[in-house]
């Protein structure tokens, strides 16, 4: 379409204004949760430091264990964190726990199901095979093993595996700083009481969620009216607060009180683009303000919050550093109901999904895609992506979807 750029070379323009990551800071590791890591993450220890048992018996010579009916003296006792201090000999075990460090001279474990206790001699019930039930040191990872690459954030599992490699704090990048302003004479703030001709602003709040998700900290700029001073005042506060990345709502359309475009215009705006061939969402802007990042989503809370999820969040995580910022979040499914062919714009249809164990989920584009509706995004469980000029398409043909429960990589 005229004038209209593909959703891939918007996102592609966005993601190269990245001027790069934000700088590091070193944090504790009981605040390091959800941030994303500045350099690799690499094991000062090894995991296992000794061979440990996985299971709780006897620690054997497998040897003196090979057949049912041997009978072992019990010479210790070996548990977490007090270990055995001896070697076991010939026709010798050693009571043992699991995670416990297995005594030298012994190379498997007799599990205590198989075996018989009584006035310090051990029966075996079952014979048992070298190195049977016995983790090896170093089995999960040995000093200097790279473990977690720069660029990923720290979900818990991540977190307990940075605390098991020996670090008690990690280098994040810092939180970019996203300032956030609404725009319009209509809009209020939640909790106030609107005008007959007025409405409650929600679209600064769900950016808001995405952009804190996302690992940014939020510059709330409240609203501002259709007035170049008042515009002009909130561009300056964002330049104070020194944002990475400006994100405005609405007014950024060509109509009389579209005025976003013009006063950050007046502020030497660096404009990088203006309407992206996208449904909902064709008003996008995106440009520089000095060394700030500038997006100018529509102001119709769906398509605010469809580009904050295809542009904004993006452009966050590269600022993080994440490598893998610009990913294809999308996943097959197949079609609910039939569709007809499409025109220039990328459709992303709110829609439904029903899941069978086995099969590809199944997606069902809402009938009513009105921009303003937040109550069909609201119960919507995905976006079914549809191409620029897809042809017809019937019940059960395949399909593309972003899972509104997966937002971030």
């Amino acid at each position: 379409m005229s004038g209209l750029i593909p959703v891939a070379e918007a996102l592609a323009r966005v993601l190269a204004s990245v001027p790069g990551p934000v700088e590091p800071e070193t944090v504790p590791l009981t605040q390091a949760a959800g941030r994303t890591l500045a350099a690799d993450v690499v094991a000062s220890r090894t995991q296992p430091p000794f061979p440990a048992s996985a299971m709780d018996g006897y620690a054997v010579r497998s040897a003196d264990a090979a057949e049912a009916g041997a009978s072992l003296r019990l010479i210790g006792t070996s548990a977490a964190g007090h270990g055995f201090p001896g070697r076991i000999g010939g026709g010798e075990t050693v009571r043992i726990f699991t995670g416990a460090p297995v005594p030298e001279g012994a190379d498997a474990i007799l599990i205590q199901e198989n075996a018989s206790a009584e006035a310090g001699t051990v029966r075996v019930l079952e014979p048992v095979e070298p190195a049977r039930f016995i983790r090896r040191a170093g089995l999960d990872f040995t000093a200097g093993e790279t473990l977690i690459r720069a660029g990923m954030s720290l979900d818990p599992t991540r977190l307990a595996l940075a605390a098991a490699a020996g670090h008690p704090r990690l280098p994040v990048r810092r939180r970019p700083r996203v300032a956030i302003l609404a725009t319009g004479d209509e809009l209020v703030e939640p909790g106030a009481t609107p005008r007959w001709d007025q409405i409650v602003a929600s679209n600064g709040l769900a950016l808001g969620a995405l952009a804190a998700e996302a690992g940014a900290d939020i510059v709330d700029l409240g609203i501002a009216g259709d007035d170049y001073d008042a515009l002009a005042d909130a561009f300056r506060r964002a330049r104070e607060a020194r944002a990475d990345l400006l994100v405005t709502l609405g007014g950024a359309s060509v109509g009389d009180h579209d005025l976003v475009q013009a006063a950050l215009a007046k502020q030497g705006l660096e404009l990088g683009f203006w309407r992206v061939a996208l449904r909902p969402g064709k008003p996008l802007m995106h440009g520089r303000l000095g060394d700030m990042l500038v997006i100018g989503l529509p102001g119709n809370p769906v398509s605010s919050i469809v580009c904050g999820l295809l542009f904004v969040v993006p452009a966050i995580r590269a600022l993080l550093g994440d490598p893998q910022a610009g990913a294809d979040l999308s996943e097959p499914a197949t079609l609910g109901r039939d569709m007809p062919e499409n025109d220039g714009r990328a459709d992303y249809m709110r829609a439904s999904l029903i899941r069978e164990p086995g099969r590809l989920p199944v997606a069902t584009a809402e009938q009513r895609q009105d921009s303003s509706m937040l109550a069909v995004l609201g119960r919507s469980e995905a976006l079914l992506i549809r191409d620029p000029g897809a042809p017809a398409a019937r019940v059960g043909d395949p399909c593309r979807i972003i899972r509104l429960d997966r937002r971030l990589l």
